[in-house]
């Protein structure tokens, strides 16, 4: 039965909402090149149950050269374990009383109205996605995605991430370089004549094979550094970023090449002189599929029992997880 009685706008209401969910789903993901790309790549993970467990190997077996009636050695060790993520919910809500019901019959169009509604309900939640993108998780009480503060923090064998306590087990650390401190023989400041040597021994210190860091988010101050140093020729962008709509400096590096973009816009919440290098083979970001930017009530909103007014919410329900630390940098630069 429809809540809305007048049936032009339950229709419109309906139809709005089932035209926005999916490009709202898509503005989102490609507001930021991080998500953009994972969604590209099909890294897009959807999820069941009451959390989010990622198998790891956090140990190997050792090897041993022996000789006549040397004792082989057999300790026992426990090669898997798991990361497990607690799903994060972000909503954003509206709400359309019946008197603006009331005067948007007829000829007065309601259709635009939601439009106006939807379109603020978008950039909210773009808006939350951006925030949460570079904080910690602990904002709203601990109730936020964990993004890059918490899965490449400054001091990375501080903490627990997906339940597992950086302190005691290494090989679940990220590593953070200081532009001004660990190159001395490169120099002491972040700047065109010095940054694409960081950048390449950055990235060759944390690679193996064919695996390291193929993407590099870069605040507006460290990223005119890499481009001044870069000739107009040199300046080659990366056509896979350019389709999404973000322009990337492409830099060869001794493990493979690096595209460099930067983290700008409006009211931007990239930390300053940080640039974040992500091997994007180990991060995905998984999301329930009843909430994946989708309206939280059914049909076309709930009506409050004493009030006269229909309510309704976009939610999303996931995470964003770093699955692989091991190729994953944060470096600061002044």
């Amino acid at each position: 039965m429809a809540i809305v009685t007048p049936t032009r706008l339950r229709q419109t209401l309906s139809t709005s909402l089932a035209m926005y969910s999916p490009t709202l789903q898509d503005l989102v993901h490609n507001s930021n090149v991080v998500s953009g790309v994972l969604k590209e790549k099909g890294a897009l993970k959807p999820y069941y149950g009451a959390e989010i467990r990622v198998p790891l190997i956090i140990d190997k077996l050792r090897a041993q050269w022996f000789t006549g009636y040397d004792k082989l050695q057999n300790s026992p060790r426990e090669l898997v374990n798991s990361a497990v993520f607690t799903p994060k919910n972000v909503a954003v809500g509206w709400t359309i009383t019946g008197t603006e019901e009331l005067a948007n019959k007829g000829k007065a169009e309601i259709h635009n109205l939601v439009k106006i509604y939807m379109q603020s309900a978008q950039d909210s939640m773009m808006d939350a996605w951006e925030t949460a993108l570079h904080a910690d998780g602990t904002g709203m009480g601990g109730r936020e995605m964990i993004g890059f503060g918490g899965a490449l923090p400054i001091v990375p064998n501080v903490g627990v991430y997906g339940g597992i306590d950086r302190s005691s087990v290494g090989i679940w650390q990220t590593s953070t370089f200081h532009a001004t401190t660990d190159f001395p023989d490169i120099g002491t400041t972040w700047d065109e004549t010095t940054c694409r040597k960081i950048l390449e021994r950055v990235v060759a210190s944390r690679s193996k094979g064919k695996r390291h860091a193929t993407i590099a988010i870069a605040d507006i101050k460290a990223y005119q550094a890499v481009s001044a140093a870069c000739t107009a020729i040199q300046r080659i962008v990366d056509s896979r970023t350019a389709i999404l709509g973000f322009d990337g400096l492409q830099i060869s590096t001794p493990a493979g090449p690096i595209t460099v973009m930067c983290a700008n816009g409006v009211n931007t919440v990239m930390p300053e002189n940080t640039i974040y290098g992500l091997d994007l083979e180990g991060l995905a970001i998984y999301y329930h599929p009843d909430r994946n930017f989708v309206p939280l009530f059914e049909g076309d909103g709930l009506r409050p029992i004493n009030q006269d007014a229909t309510a309704q919410y976009l939610v999303w329900n996931g995470e964003l997880v770093m699955e692989n630390p091991r190729f994953q940098w944060r470096l600061v630069t002044a």
